[in-house]
């Protein structure tokens, strides 16, 4: 039996199991990562190549190694510290290949690939010494459970695009290297315009937003970072509660572009190879190859492929975690936010108790804040998640 199973094997499940061995008495026998990818990052560095990232919005101390500025010396080292790109009025932040070479060094430093099992979790149930995790290559028990899932692979789907020959999301298997005459990108936000500024270099591009385009820097303001400022901002409401969910939701630079995507965005704008149409979709069709796009404003907007860049479907309404919580009778609030112990990130059950299941990423979001699915985010949710764990096994029986 494993005494903790991080599930998924993404940034956030990278990192906290490396915070578990270094910050609690568990050995690397009684971890494990289940995740269904051949390789720890898969969907991140799958979603990154689809939508032609670059750089990272994250400043170069968010990782997914344990040492801050570990990056940065391995940037240094290798004579690479122009991959640090500058930031007016912030810290620096590594290209796209900088961040992944670290991230396989760290990886690879520290065997993590051995600690990966190849399998999807598709339920968990209760069990006498904690969970069992049904997977597709057999059950798995674990005294302790913490989901570090993501968004789960599922995207934002508008209703009028769903079941149209020539419409695919960015990040549901869109291959940026193939080539069209015409695409149109649709989104308003990082993803669609260093889409526009790929594509926009050898085709006709169209962007297409509901509103105008705006910069951030970040995905939240700076001091959402800090857990000071969380409990001061956000742990004040109570838990799952509707005052929470509108706290992040408003203190989230959703559907804005950075400055180092801005500026090339504009240029491809401003050359002509990017046309921008600030505008709705009231329905769509396939018509002879072709997709034909009826916007609000009037007219027919034709294309070759329609790309959507319109983000992820909510966590909290994943299939996979309804299941959960109603198998393990887990509490949630409004619009089904998972209700955590804010000191722990245990996930309560509807007796208000705390349950061996922890949550990190999109999941906490609740008690971590605005920056909860980002790199920063593991981090913070790795500070409460280790202790209460390392907890949790000095007071267990010894077995025997």
């Amino acid at each position: 039996m494993l005494e903790c199973a991080v599930v998924g094997g993404g940034i956030h499940g990278t990192y906290l199991v490396q915070r578990l061995l270094e910050g609690t008495s568990l050995r690397r026998s009684e971890v494990a990562i289940l995740d269904p990818g051949e390789e720890l990052l898969e969907s991140f560095r799958r979603k990154a190549e689809a939508c032609a990232m670059t750089e990272l919005r994250s400043t170069f101390v968010q990782h997914v190694g344990t040492e801050p500025f570990g990056l940065e010396s391995f940037a240094e080292a290798r004579d690479r510290e122009a991959e640090l790109r500058p930031t007016p009025g912030y810290p620096r932040r590594p290209s796209l290949g900088l961040f992944l070479d670290y991230a396989d060094y760290v990886i690879d430093g520290n065997d993590l690939a051995a600690l990966h099992r190849r399998a999807r979790v598709e339920a968990i149930r209760r069990a006498p010494e904690g969970m069992v995790l049904e997977t597709d290559d057999g059950p798995v028990e674990s005294r302790r459970c913490v989901l570090a899932i993501g968004h789960g692979g599922r995207y934002a789907w508008p209703a009028w695009a769903k079941g149209v020959a020539g419409i695919e999301h960015v990040w549901d298997g869109f291959d940026p290297d193939e080539r069209a005459g015409h695409t149109v990108v649709v989104g308003g936000g990082v993803t669609a315009g260093q889409l526009a500024v790929e594509l926009g270099a050898s085709e006709r591009t169209t962007v297409l937003s509901r509103h105008p385009f705006e910069r951030a820097v970040t995905e939240a303001e700076p001091p959402w970072i800090n857990w000071n400022h969380i409990e001061r901002e956000l742990l004040r409401h109570p838990p799952g509660s509707r005052a929470r969910f509108e706290t992040i939701r408003e203190a989230r630079n959703d559907a804005t572009i950075p400055p180092h995507v801005f500026e090339p965005f504009e240029e491809r704008i401003a050359d002509g190879s990017v046309t921008v149409r600030f505008d709705e979709v009231e329905r769509a069709r396939a018509v002879d190859g072709t997709v034909r796009l009826a916007p609000t404003g009037g007219g027919c907007l034709r294309a070759d492929r329609v790309v959507l860049a319109t983000g992820f479907a909510p966590v909290f309404e994943h299939p996979f975690v309804r299941r959960v919580a109603e198998t393990l009778g887990l509490e949630r609030g409004h619009r089904g936010m998972a209700v955590l112990d804010d000191r722990t990130l245990a996930w309560r059950d509807r007796d208000g108790g705390r349950t061996p299941l922890f949550v990190t990423g999109a999941l906490a979001a609740g008690t971590v804040g605005p920056l909860a699915g980002t790199v920063a985010g593991a981090r913070r949710a790795a500070d409460r998640i280790v202790p209460a764990v390392d907890d949790a096994v000095v007071a267990a029986p010894t077995p025997g």
